[in-house]
């Protein structure tokens, strides 16, 4: 069986700058590897996760709830491993994934209680890991950013490039219990927390992020 290495982490975390990073180095290296990124909003099997993210179906996130929002996703990467990457992995192949199952503890865990989420992540897992037969993790990488700078990111990346973020990034509650809602899930599955801030409270560098990714993720290359 192949490895799968899965990076997490709330909107505005840099999640997809150091996926990136990671990829690039590996390719350098002349390291073979594929890329998963998660939803697949180019393809049919992700039309329930649009439409819930431009609310179609509320423009609260609450109004779906964290079950019903969960099968949306957990289809999306169904399809994705009949169709594109069952075979690779089971020969043995890397994966890099960009979102996973992993997204749905943050996102879909933030609409509960704390004391609800154990149950809800053994759903999920079981859903996805057991039900739908999709590969478990070897290594998640959780990119922990608080909420303020994170929102702080995402502000600036609408001003940049002239869009407006789906309801999710627009709702900063939402955001705090979806970090809040990422250290329970970190707990319960074993994630490998990266901080995304120093002890004073300063944004780490790029670089200096990446290079603790690369430690975690080293021993588990071919």
């Amino acid at each position: 069986m192949g490895k799968l290495i899965v990076f997490e982490g709330t909107d505005g975390s840099g999640k997809s700058t150091q996926f990136r990073l990671l990829c690039q180095r590996l390719e350098r290296e002349g390291r073979a590897f594929r890329r998963l990124v998660y939803p697949r909003y180019d393809k049919p099997s992700s039309a329930l996760v649009r439409m819930y993210l431009q609310g179609e179906f509320g423009a609260d996130p609450g109004d779906v709830n964290a079950y019903a929002a969960s099968t949306f996703y957990a289809v999306d990467r169904y399809a994705s491993w009949k169709q594109d990457w069952q075979g690779d992995y089971q020969a043995g192949a890397l994966f890099l994934a960009d979102r996973y199952t992993t997204s749905n503890a943050v996102h879909q865990a933030a609409k509960m209680p704390p004391g609800e989420r154990a149950a809800f992540f053994a759903w999920l897992e079981d859903l996805e890991y057991g039900r739908l037969g999709l590969p478990r993790p070897d290594l998640v990488i959780w990119l922990d950013m608080p909420t303020p700078q994170a929102v702080e990111n995402l502000r600036r990346r609408e001003a940049e490039t002239h869009t407006q973020g789906d309801i999710h990034e627009l709702d900063e509650d939402y955001l705090r219990r979806c970090r809040d809602a990422a250290e329970d899930a970190a707990a319960f599955s074993g994630w490998k927390r990266v901080a995304c801030v120093d002890e004073l409270g300063r944004t780490r560098t790029i670089e200096d992020i990446h290079g603790e990714i690369w430690g975690l993720t080293a021993p588990l290359l071919p």
